[in-house]
């Protein structure tokens, strides 16, 4: 069966339900890998009515992006907005627990209400060979904002369409479907949504690797597969004792996206301006910047 024709009966199911938290309906479940932004105007990002132009940062990022919600991710709706035909919810999820004083907003066309309480999304750690298999498919894929499903979302521009007859670009065309992760998004995909999905929480996820005090030698006999050397702002992930990989926004075009490093040059690149700690500090004394070492993952 095409994929088309899976969309549209979707769209047909969505339209036709008759769930709506106006009528009493309390709870969302994500039918689709579901955007979820810090904004409720959703249709003003992919360029509005007119759909002339979407509206990115100077580094051509939707910085409203929070994460890709995976398919059965629950939601509780606390809000209905409507405006024309558009129906946007804002929600929660214990899937995002990281408060943000604009709240988060779906699109409602992502997600089936209902007014039972959903089961929470679950959680099943792939083997350890596995997610490294999967980290390194994908390599090459754009660096996104928010991002965490490296293929896209095809429904976005069925959902948001482009003007007609604009021109084809292979970079819009990516953004227009989210096609990408960004860093800690790396990670949560090649986990199936495992681990925590912002460095924020990554730098207390698993246990400390102590590395304090330790030059770069010394700390790469130290590491093990799936080690996340990590601060807040940024994660890469340790492949082994040869290699690591992240996703890395590089405003210039020309170094961003999934890419494979030398974990010692990597380390020393990073050792310039940070210091490793045993223990992440989120305001560092001295104006001293740093970085921890956390092992996940058990045998």
């Amino acid at each position: 069966m095409k994929r088309s024709f899976l969309v549209a009966a979707f769209l047909l199911m969505v339209t036709t339900s008759g769930f709506s938290a106006d009528g009493g309906m309390h709870y969302a479940v994500a039918m689709l890998p579901t955007p979820v932004f810090n904004t409720p105007d959703i249709a003003g990002l992919f360029g509005g009515p007119d759909r002339n132009a979407l509206s990115t940062d100077s580094c051509g990022q939707f910085r409203t992006l929070e994460f890709v919600a995976l398919p059965a991710t629950p939601f509780r709706i606390e809000e209905t907005i409507r405006k024309g035909t558009s129906v946007v919810y804002r929600v929660t999820t214990d899937d995002y627990p990281y408060p943000m004083p604009s709240g988060y907003f779906i699109d409602s066309r992502f997600v089936r209400a209902t007014d039972a309480k959903p089961a929470d999304r679950p959680r099943n750690l792939p083997p350890k060979t596995a997610i490294i298999s999967d980290l390194l498919a994908a390599q090459g894929s754009a660096y996104i904002w928010g991002g965490n499903i490296r293929s896209g979302i095809p429904e976005l521009p069925i959902f948001f369409p482009p003007p007609p007859h604009a021109p084809h670009d292979p970079k819009t065309d990516h953004l227009r479907q989210l096609k990408g992760v960004d860093c800690s998004g790396l990670l949560y995909e090649a986990t199936g949504g495992f681990t925590p999905r912002n460095t924020s929480a990554l730098v207390e996820f698993g246990g400390p690797v102590p590395v304090a005090g330790m030059g770069s030698a010394e700390i790469v006999r130290r590491l093990e597969p799936l080690d996340l050397i990590v601060w807040s702002g940024h994660v890469l992930i340790v492949l082994d004792r040869e290699r690591v990989i992240e996703s890395r926004l590089d405003c210039t075009g020309r170094q961003g996206g999934v890419t494979v490093r030398p974990l010692r040059a990597a380390l020393e690149a990073i050792m310039k301006s940070r210091v490793p700690l045993n223990r992440y500090q989120g305001k560092p004394a001295g104006g001293v910047k740093g970085f921890v070492v956390r092992r996940w993952y058990g045998d």
